[in-house]
């Protein structure tokens, strides 16, 4: 019943974290365009409003006419809108999804004795750890360097080199796929500690001010702009970590590290690519096709890199039955899939049960090599290959 529950957690958790993500990612992107599309009012009484940029739209049937004061309107409007549960409901998801799926069963899911072989408490803890010392260290970068002259360049250049070290230190503690996961969910964090401790904060102190009728300050908007621009460019790379848990190929790699930074890497490239875009088709900056050149050279270059290398044909029989499969099944897969504990509620241990999910088994040990979880019980090339064959002539159990 346990698990059965925890499978229930998972499906509605992963459900609304999607929803609300889209929601966060979606206000974020539309923003992040809407900056860059801006042009200079026409209006002479929007100019004298103080109205520094305006935009005209159409979608649904309907004409849309933003518009940006540059520091803040002559008068605060009765109904605001604020743009922030979005990102605070991402985040409380994500954790409570991340504590089901990994921090529940740290043996299973943090811990690769391959990797580094420690206590379950040990791992829970320098997993929440990951999360918290890099937004102390991230919001340190910015405030020390980030009003100093080439702010951004520098603040760029620390936190590149500081996402580097924490994505080797994560494949060199957890288990590959864990380690992935944690590398995004730190970054998610950071960005949601963005939106509560500086964007928001300071949007509240801008709009008390204009009630206490005191002259506002531009450094709130210029800091909330600046964390705003980081959580645009952490975007892509949070939502690849996010979802390579299912995809073996790139955290099982030697140098899964390598292959984590280049591809956030190219992610960040390829959002630089959209976020200019804008910009250049009101002339405002070249082309940044080198953007994309350069994040797609970045992908193709890991496409090449990991491919598999060619292995030896395992000697399996041409018919393969229950019988033969039947010892690996039990050695392999039963303390997962047995009577005791049936994880995703999947059954192996009878001819019947394994034939009914044949399909789901041969996707998760052939093609995907995703089971055994971090092949725990250790199976072979050799015993894949027999599962492989036992599938393709017919995944008989008489």
């Amino acid at each position: 019943m346990e698990t059965y529950l925890l499978d229930w957690a998972n499906l509605l958790l992963r459900w609304l974290h999607v929803i609300v993500a889209i929601a966060w990612i979606g206000s974020s992107f539309y923003f992040v365009f809407l900056d860059s599309s801006l042009t200079p009012p026409v209006d002479e009484q929007l100019k004298k409003d103080g109205v520094s940029g305006e935009l005209w739209a159409v979608h649904g049937g309907g004409f849309y006419h933003p518009v940006k004061f540059n520091v803040s309107p002559p008068k605060l409007p009765e109904h605001l809108h604020w743009f922030y549960w979005e990102s605070y409901s991402t985040w409380l998801s994500g954790f409570a999804l991340f504590l089901v799926s990994y921090l529940w069963s740290p043996s299973v899911y943090l811990i690769d004795p391959n990797v580094m072989s420690w206590s379950p408490a040990g791992a829970i803890a320098a997993a929440l750890a990951f999360l918290v010392v890099f937004w102390l260290l991230y919001d340190g970068i910015c405030r020390t360097l980030g009003q100093t002259e080439n702010g951004d360049a520098k603040v760029g250049a620390a936190v590149l080199v500081l996402v580097c070290i924490a994505a080797y230190a994560a494949t060199q503690m957890f288990a590959g796929r864990a380690a992935f996961l944690l590398v995004g969910a730190m970054l998610a964090t950071a960005m949601s500690a963005n939106v509560f401790f500086w964007i928001i904060p300071g949007q509240r102190t801008v709009v008390a001010d204009l009630k206490a009728g005191r002259p506002v300050d531009p450094i709130h908007g210029k800091r909330g702009k600046q964390r705003s621009v980081h959580n645009t460019y952490f975007t892509l790379p949070v939502l690849f970590a996010m979802l390579s848990n299912h995809y073996s190929f790139t955290y099982a790699h030697e140098y899964n590290w390598v292959f984590l930074i280049a591809i956030m890497f190219a992610g960040a490239a390829i959002r630089q690519f959209f976020v200019m875009r804008h910009g250049h088709k009101l002339g405002r900056n070249p082309h940044p096709w080198k953007y994309a050149a350069v994040g797609v050279v970045v992908l193709l270059g890991l496409i090449v890199w990991l491919k598999p290398a060619p292995v030896a044909t395992a000697a399996v029989p041409e018919n393969v039955g229950y019988a033969q499969l039947k010892p690996v099944v039990e050695q392999r897969c039963m303390m997962c899939h047995g009577e005791a504990l049936q994880s995703k509620g999947v059954r192996l241990d009878s001819p019947d049960e394994l034939k009914k999910h044949a399909q789901t088994v041969y996707q998760q040990v052939v093609v995907s090599k995703l089971m055994p979880l971090n092949n725990a019980t250790g199976l072979t090339e050799d015993e894949r290959a027999l599962f492989a064959q036992w599938f393709k002539t017919g995944a008989r159990v008489d």
